[in-house]
């Protein structure tokens, strides 16, 4: 199975006024550009696009020492009313996780994929954290950005 960048998952921290329900639409409060602080791995950064015909486009680069290290291509599109997370990891075929209700912020899971099998996005102001995990929530890794402008 392919295995998802750390890169480019996301979760948000608490809930912001404008969150929607996954099953209710797209995280339209995730279009933007996310930065995490520079650190020994490099600096990644998120650009997602806000929602147009139904879907929301994205893309995480992490540099390093002037070096592009790793690179994904993301996608959250509207399927049966139910929004779905595409993650391509260096331009890979691309993986599914479906939303689930419950919760902050936003949830997608796969429970067939190796790891992560759960992304939870969650964003409260200019902060934005993202959790990977097993579908149960076990061996999570946390990572926080901050909006640039």
């Amino acid at each position: 199975m392919i295995r998802i960048s750390l890169a480019a998952l996301i979760l948000a921290l608490p809930g912001s006024a404008g969150e929607a329900a996954p099953a209710g639409g797209l995280p339209e409060w995730l279009a933007g550009r996310w930065c995490t602080v520079e650190g020994p791995r490099g600096r990644t950064c998120e650009q997602w696009l806000p929602a147009a015909g139904g879907t929301m486009l994205g893309v995480s680069q992490t540099v390093s020492g002037g070096q592009t290290r790793a690179f994904e291509f993301l996608r959250i599109a509207m399927d049966g009313g139910t929004a779905v997370y595409f993650a391509q990891p260096g331009g890979k075929p691309p993986v599914a996780f479906r939303a689930v209700a419950g919760g902050e912020g936003v949830t997608f899971v796969n429970a067939a994929h190796d790891y992560p099998q759960r992304i939870r996005y969650r964003v409260k102001g200019d902060a934005l954290a993202a959790e990977i995990s097993l579908a149960d929530g076990s061996k999570p890794m946390r990572f926080s950005y901050r909006r640039v402008r």
